[in-house]
């Protein structure tokens, strides 16, 4: 029988709860913030955000499902607009002025970041007001069990298999190593389905972020790499420049309000909710 009284087991059990008590404490205290960027402008849909959803304009709509989330120690929106800045504010939201014009989102939120005293940074899209709380869920765990810090930011991907999601150019598609890091992203189709005889699976990227707030600003302080310009997307920079970024799978189809057909949709899923 083990006694606790002993020197040598006490000082191991105190060192046990030393490193317990440490990674319980990194876990407690870090500070998770959502980001909503909100562009007024929009070349599909303009004005989308401002569009009635259910008596709501759709960038509270989606304000207030990300603070009913509960997952953020913080949510706040960003934007460029006047229009939107008042009416966040008009319903009590947070909310800050990008002082840039920007060319991505990533950009607009490490703005609004920089300066804010935080650890982890949720980028939730402003035209999605119907949060998928179980995916961020899980973005927000990679950092929890990420000790070494070596992961630097996580995103979402989801299984396509219709061959013309898979061929579309607006789906990003992504790949991944066997633990899940992407390799890249690209509007092409990847893997090539070269040999008919093996399976290929297809995955679209979500463009959904959980970021280190560092991984975010070195981005921001980054200018756009060539085959991101290429491309198109944002988040191949952040693979030029050695980057790791978790994939994390989701079966959820979120609804993006892009164009009116999608608002209809998604009037139509808020009248059945």
């Amino acid at each position: 029988m083990l006694n606790f009284c002993q020197p040598d087991i006490y000082k191991l059990l105190l060192s046990v709860y030393k490193y317990v008590s440490l990674i319980h404490s990194f876990i407690s205290f870090m500070k998770i913030i959502a980001m909503i960027p909100a562009r007024y402008s929009a070349s599909r849909f303009p004005g989308k955000l401002m569009k009635d959803l259910g008596g709501k304009p759709v960038i509270v709509r989606t304000y207030e499902a990300a603070l009913q989330a509960n997952l953020f120690d913080e949510v706040y929106v960003v934007t460029d607009s006047d229009v939107i800045f008042n009416t966040i504010e008009a319903v009590g939201g947070k909310v800050l002025m990008s002082k840039k014009e920007h060319e991505c989102g990533s950009d607009r939120i490490a703005e609004a970041v920089e300066n804010l005293d935080v650890d982890i940074v949720v980028n939730v899209q402003g035209d999605e007001p119907f949060i998928d709380t179980v995916s961020l869920s899980k973005l927000i765990d990679v950092f929890k069990g990420d000790d070494k810090k070596e992961i630097d930011l996580a995103s979402l991907k989801v299984k396509i298999t219709n061959a013309k999601d898979i061929k579309n150019p607006n789906n990003v598609k992504v790949i991944t190593d066997a633990n899940d890091f992407a390799i890249y992203f690209s509007r092409s189709v990847i893997p090539y389905h070269r040999d008919q005889e093996v399976n290929a699976t297809y995955y679209k990227h979500k463009g959904v972020y959980a970021f280190r707030k560092n991984a975010l600003i070195d981005f921001y302080h980054t200018p756009m790499t060539p085959i991101e310009a290429a491309e198109k997307i944002e988040c191949i920079r952040y693979l030029e420049v050695g980057k790791k970024i978790k994939m994390i799978e989701t079966s959820v189809e979120s609804i993006g309000i892009d164009t009116p057909e999608d608002l209809e949709k998604a009037i139509k899923q808020l009248t059945n909710e």
